[in-house]
């Protein structure tokens, strides 16, 4: 339960001359739920099938932060404890060889992940990978940096995170395309949802579709006995010296010169379509203001590089309220996908309208075109407008990786549409949290809080004839039919009694008519998890609400 911001693991500093990247703890900007709420098994198995066609052997690997308190970084094995690095040096020492046997070619291993690590699974064939330590953590594989030991490895990796509130698994495309896999969840309904799976073929059209492209072709890295490894990312291939490093500076320009005599409006939270900021360029500098017309941000014209790596002036510390960094991961996005310049308002939600400029993200497109939904994380925040290969959660009971075909095999076609999410949030006018069911435990009795919105089955309400309904016929409910003020705010099964009457006022009051009392935040409790409560209505900012 989490509002994603990118679930790509973020890494620290170069190191030495290996230009490689030590683990730092990942970031993938999901939040631990307090405990009490714990769902999902403590050793969550995690399948791991290979139907890539390829008859090497597969080696597997389990590297992350522990991300309780005092946690640090280190491997998991295959029954899933978690060990910490021993110290590495200065040049980097090889680390303990901490690999897994993986499955040969139709057949499957189980793994387990704790409930405490956000890290990456990395696979790779024939040969096992190379790991060093310094005394900061482990240093990645990094093939696009010279002198690397892993360049001639075929290799790659899925990230994510589980924690007390879910796992998050996505197939990651931010650095490389390399080996093609699909990651899939099953929660404790028996619901399995799966992302990441190329079409027929895929594999071979995505390295044809960029050697097409002759800016990208040399992007392409085969080895010497003619296996193509890897794609590299655009910000990959140019660090490697492999495409133009001003490749997109005209675009930029363009872009960001549209917006001298035009205002560019950001809408970063599709739940709060008022939250909007107003851009326009002087001279090299965006510079953004509220609906008060306070100044809020300046973004500078950033470089090719900046915008592939969405770094640089795009770096901003992620600190409430939040407004700078989330207008420049939404300049970023739009570059990378080169609707900036071409509308008036962004984020896009139309997937019709991206890379249609003069220079697109063909790597990114690509990779797009040919996945069976459509989804990929082709750049550091392909999460904007859900367009990201993630799969998540709240009450996971399995979860698994399918190594895919190199070759001929995979759908034909996009798989069935799911519908989409029905109801309204029902949003707090103080801070913007949403009403919410911890974890989508959907049972008689359970206390509802508020969250950060993701916009999720848990937090979707129907406004039914003075009730407000969630999925499973569960409605929200006063425990008890009590009027005493810190009455709990449930959810129990729809009975249509008067502890089952709300009416949301033009003043944005939540009010229960039987006891003409308001749904109140408890405590003015700013955090996530806060509870929900019946208290005389004070015209409080912690009682105000909106449809959302």
């Amino acid at each position: 339960m989490t509002n994603r911001r990118s679930c790509r693991t973020r890494l620290a500093a170069a190191v030495g001359a290996l230009a490689a990247l030590v683990l730092a703890v990942p970031v993938t900007l999901t939040a631990t739920q307090n405990r009490a709420l714990a769902v999902g098994p403590d050793l969550l198995p995690v399948t791991v099938a290979n139907n890539t066609g390829r008859s090497e052997a597969v080696y597997l690997y389990i590297l992350g932060t522990d991300i309780r308190p005092g946690g640090g970084l280190g491997y998991v094995n295959a029954a899933g404890a978690f060990t910490r690095w021993p110290a590495g040096g200065i040049p980097p020492t090889p680390a303990p060889d901490v690999s897994i046997a993986g499955p040969p070619n139709g057949g499957s291993v189980t793994v387990r992940f704790p409930r405490f690590i956000s890290g990456r699974m990395y696979f790779s064939f024939g040969r096992k990978l190379d790991f060093r330590l310094t005394p900061d953590g482990v240093v990645q594989p990094a093939p696009w940096a010279a002198g690397d030991p892993n360049r001639d490895v075929l290799f790659d990796w899925s990230e994510f995170t589980y924690n007390d509130a879910g796992l998050w698994l996505n197939s990651s495309q931010v650095d490389q395309f390399a080996v093609p896999h699909a990651v899939s969840v099953t929660s404790g309904s028996g619901v399995t949802t799966k992302t990441g799976e190329l079409l027929n073929d895929g594999r071979n059209n995505v390295i044809n579709g960029v050697k097409a492209q002759p800016a990208f072709a040399r992007s392409v890295v085969t080895r010497a006995d003619g296996t193509v490894l890897r794609v590299l990312a655009p910000g990959k291939a140019m660090d490697a010296g492999l495409m133009d490093p001003a490749y997109l500076d005209s675009y930029i320009s363009s872009a960001w010169n549209a917006y001298t005599s035009r205002t560019l409006t950001v809408v970063p939270r599709t739940n709060e379509p008022n939250r909007r900021f107003f851009g326009r360029t002087v001279g090299s500098t965006m510079v953004f203001t509220d609906s008060s017309g306070a100044q809020v941000a300046t973004v500078a014209r950033p470089t090719t590089g900046n915008v592939w790596g969405c770094d640089g002036v795009f770096n901003a510390p992620n600190t409430p309220p939040f407004i700078e960094p989330e207008i420049k991961r939404t300049l970023c996005t739009a570059l990378n996908r080169g609707t900036l310049g071409q509308f008036d308002t962004e984020p896009r939600l139309d997937a019709a309208t991206f890379y249609k400029n003069s220079a697109p993200n063909h790597y990114s497109r690509i990779i797009h075109a040919n996945m069976a939904d459509g989804k990929a994380y082709g750049f550091a925040y392909d999460d904007v407008g859900g367009f990201e290969s993630l799969v998540h959660s709240g009450d996971p009971r399995s979860a698994a990786i399918t190594l895919t075909p190199f070759g001929a095999g995979g759908p034909t076609g996009p798989p069935p549409t799911t519908p989409p999410a029905t109801g309204d949030l029902v949003v707090s006018n103080w801070h913007q949290k949403c009403v919410d069911v911890p974890n989508w435990n959907f049972a008689d009795g359970q206390r509802l809080i508020v969250w950060d919105c993701h916009g999720g089955t848990n937090q979707r309400w129907e406004f039914v004839n003075g009730t407000l309904r969630t999925q499973n016929n569960k409605c929200m409910d006063v425990a008890w039919g009590s009027t005493a003020n810190g009455a709990a705010i449930q959810i129990a099964t729809c009975s249509g009694n008067p502890a089952q009457q709300f009416v949301l006022t033009a003043a944005g009051d939540l009010v229960n008519p039987q006891a003409n009392k308001c749904v109140d935040i408890a405590g003015w409790n700013p955090n996530n998890d806060a509870v929900l409560q019946l208290w005389d209505c004070t015209g409080g900012a912690n009682q105000k609400w909106h449809r959302g």
